[in-house]
């Protein structure tokens, strides 16, 4: 089949479960812009939200959420945080460790959306995409500009496609 065929297969769906994981030493549920932006992205398209947490960008957090969130019905899992080189990102190092299937040109075309919006500086993203137990994961930096620049531009335009794909057999 086509990609066009795909989407359309996709279309059928109906609404696709996605957890959220907000990954910062200081947000809360008051401030988390991302959490609340993307939130409401989802609902807006009708899909559902199975899952949300806002963590510390802790290995054993990361890791813990991601098999917490595996384990429910969601199609998708979205973080937003912890991709830097700083000592505390720690996001893309558990993940990078759990993916099953990686989806390299997540990252690199984030990176070239990110070097017209940031110059240069997109090169010190780790945002990073793959599989794990059934589930597409999806991880990008903490910036309200990243995170939206992400959603508009690569997860909602294949949101259904991923979440189809991801569950064929």
């Amino acid at each position: 089949m086509s990609t066009a065929e795909h989407k359309e297969q996709a279309k059928h769906l109906g609404p696709i479960g996605i957890c959220l994981v907000t990954v910062s030493d200081t947000r809360t549920p008051d401030t988390d812009l991302n959490g609340k932006f993307l939130r409401e992205r989802i609902e807006a398209l009708g899909h559902r939200l199975d899952g949300y947490r806002i963590i510390k960008d802790e290995p054993d957090q990361v890791a813990s959420v991601l098999d917490e969130f595996a384990a429910t019905p969601c199609r998708l899992i979205l973080f937003n945080g912890g991709t830097g080189i700083s000592p505390r990102d720690t996001t893309f190092d558990v993940l990078s460790r759990k993916l099953e299937k990686s989806l390299p040109g997540f990252g690199e075309l984030f990176r070239m959306l990110s070097y017209a919006e940031v110059g240069a500086a997109a090169m010190l993203s780790r945002a990073t995409a793959g599989t794990y137990r059934g589930k597409v994961v999806l991880s990008t930096p903490g910036s309200t500009n990243a995170v939206g620049v992400a959603w508009s531009k690569l997860i909602e335009p294949e949101l259904e496609h991923l979440a189809w794909e991801v569950g064929r057999k």
